[in-house]
């Protein structure tokens, strides 16, 4: 089963965005600020990246959505992060309607098999275990009999935690919470062209047959000022308590995050910022 992972790096589309804009140029200067994109750059690195290199089943794709309005030094920072990693893919995308644009991108990357294709999502501050892509796949063979009967199934993985990074390391919650991405994933049948991102995640019990899976950490939630969805009004304050040793030894074992190299990346944009 081919496995495709979509994150879309400050990608200016048209919806899909709890936080709006009066019109396209101010989202596109909202995303392109640099403070902003410091700190995606700043988690991408050390929080996205590295447990997908460090996969156990490194047979996935890794599909990177841009908009074509990128700065090119931005552009080039970011093809010079994955360049070392075969599974990445960077597509450039215009601005347009945010469902249809990513799943024409996602279904430009699947391949035409006879077996079902697995997808999931994830924000540029999200990261997955180790054991992710071959737990997921472990998972599909276990209920794919569901597809006798359904052209798509959700597959939740909810166990993990909400983190937030910075020049002190990383201070965490646990949590349960279903359906959240970045390990909740969708088996479409052969030949359905619908992708994980024609769906709204919380209502996926809604719309299809969904197993969930607890009792193995499998997700890391980020958490920093300029989540999409930590804008609003309405958001409830998460209380997060800084890993010890014991906890940063866990993290670099099951997630492959190293939090000195967060300790870093924060002091040293401290750094940069004072001197300027």
């Amino acid at each position: 089963m081919q496995v495709i992972g979509l994150c879309r790096f400050s990608w200016p589309g048209i919806g899909g965005f709890q936080v709006e804009h009066d019109s396209l140029h101010e989202r596109i200067s909202y995303l392109y600020a640099p403070e902003r994109m410091e700190e995606r750059f700043r988690t991408f690195e050390t929080i996205t990246l590295p447990p997908l290199r460090a996969q156990t089943d490194d047979d996935f794709t890794f599909l990177i959505v841009i908009g074509d309005s990128m700065p090119g030094h931005y552009r080039d920072r970011l093809m010079a992060l994955v360049e070392d990693m075969p599974q990445a893919i960077v597509q450039a995308h215009t601005p347009g309607p945010h469902r249809k644009v990513m799943q024409a991108a996602i279904n430009s990357v699947r391949e035409k098999r006879r077996t079902p294709c697995l997808q999931f999502r994830m924000d540029d501050d999200d990261a997955v275990a180790r054991v992710y892509v071959q737990r997921l796949r472990e998972a599909a063979r276990d209920v794919a009999g569901l597809l006798r009967a359904h052209r798509h199934i959700a597959i939740d993985f909810n166990q993990g935690y909400i983190a937030r990074p910075g020049p002190d390391g990383l201070s965490v919650a646990p949590t349960r919470a279903p359906f959240t991405t970045a390990a909740l994933a969708l088996m479409l049948r052969p030949g359905v062209r619908l992708s994980v991102m024609n769906f709204a995640h919380h209502k996926l019990p809604g719309l299809m047959p969904t197993v969930s899976f607890t009792g193995e950490d499998m997700l890391v939630r980020g958490h920093n000022d300029f989540n999409d969805s930590r804008q609003g009004t309405k958001v409830r304050p998460v209380p997060l308590a800084p890993l010890d040793e014991e906890g940063e030894a866990y993290f670099r074992e099951t997630f492959a995050i190293d939090a000195d190299a967060v300790r870093r990346a924060y002091r040293d944009a401290a750094l940069t910022a004072r001197s300027r």
